[in-house]
């Protein structure tokens, strides 16, 4: 039998993603089930997390399951990832073998794994839950590597909350936001992914040239923007970008050029401090809602203003992780019930 991950967005089918987010409306009107009744989740955390780890535990347990938190390298033994590796340096057991052990113990695997932010040609191969997912004989979920698929799902729900089911026609701004250090670009390649998936007219707004993201999630829009409808547009210029806009999704990330070189972007990134989200921007907007993954750093990335104000969108978009998690979880251990 084909076990079935969610790894990532796109390799769900459109009617896939429906059925989870229907599945995740009714979970938020009804919040106790026995959909895990005697199931199980092992939750790895190779960093550190607070609406991740709160909704996936909650959310077991809320359909009677149990989950199991791991540290790999605090609280469990560090792990290997490396093919053919001698290991004779400080992890102590290799995945393949933790996977398969999981395997035998638990029904779902999820993964927390970022980047090294050393060398981006490595990073963007995945290799943590790709491993995972290779030995593991349970269904695997991202729970945010190089992507952030459950951050996506949760956001699509909250505008579908806002805006009706049919998101298509909306103009969606992705716009980068200054921040002291560089940070994962995952949020911002899945924003792009699951925008272009259902139909938005999207706008990627960022300093320079530099900050596109990787030509793999550039791809993956243009695919999806052929296959859905609506647009991909490319921008620089905050004023242009915000003018009519219904959507204003805001993160910060590393430039791909000068990943692992933070000292050389770091008089890019200072020039750009004005990128942050404030009043004058979204009175630009046509009443538009603003939203942010959290943890967001308040006058860094957004105004005290944006986020205290009704348009603001991002608690609703965090609660959600909730639903859109359990309704996943529920699907992977009975694949019959879901449709799509």
């Amino acid at each position: 039998m084909t076990i079935r991950h969610f790894l990532s967005t796109q390799d769900w089918s459109r009617p896939e993603l429906d059925a989870l987010l229907d599945r995740a409306a009714a979970f938020k009107r009804t919040r106790e089930g026995r959909e895990l009744q005697g199931k199980s989740i092992a939750l790895l955390f190779f960093n550190p997390s607070m609406r991740t780890r709160t909704s996936f535990e909650l959310g077991a347990f809320q359909l009677g399951g149990h989950a199991i938190v791991l540290a790999p390298g605090k609280d469990a033994w560090p792990i290997e990832f490396d093919v053919g590796s001698v290991m004779d340096g400080d992890t102590e057991e290799h995945v393949a073998e933790v996977a398969r052990v999981l395997s035998r113990y638990v029904d779902l695997i999820a993964v927390r794994a970022f980047p090294k932010f050393q060398d981006w040609a490595v990073d963007r191969e995945d290799r943590v839950i790709q491993a995972f997912a290779r030995y593991s004989t349970v269904p695997v979920i991202n729970m945010e590597t190089i992507t952030h698929p459950c951050q996506e799902l949760a956001h699509i729900q909250a505008l579908q909350e806002r805006f009706g089911k049919d998101l298509r026609g909306r103009k969606y701004v992705l716009t980068w936001t200054y921040h002291p250090r560089p940070l994962n670009t995952a949020v911002a390649n899945s924003a792009l992914q699951i925008a272009t998936r259902y139909g938005m007219d999207v706008t990627l707004l960022c300093p320079t040239p530099d900050y596109l993201l990787d030509s793999r999630y550039m791809e993956f829009a243009r695919s999806n923007v052929a296959e859905n409808g609506g647009s991909l547009t490319v921008s620089h210029d905050p004023q242009t970008a915000y003018l009519g806009a219904n959507i204003v999704y805001a993160k910060s990330w590393g430039a791909l050029p000068y990943f692992g070189n933070w000292a050389n972007e770091k008089p890019i990134r200072d020039a750009h401090k004005h990128f942050i989200v404030d009043e004058a921007k979204m009175a630009l907007t046509d009443h538009g809602v603003f939203s942010h993954c959290l943890p967001l750093r308040r006058n860094v990335k957004a105004t005290d203003a944006v986020m205290d104000s009704p348009a603001c969108i991002a608690i609703d978009e965090a609660e959600n992780r909730l639903h859109v998690q359990k309704a996943l979880m529920a699907a992977l251990v009975a694949p019959s019930s879901q449709s799509g």
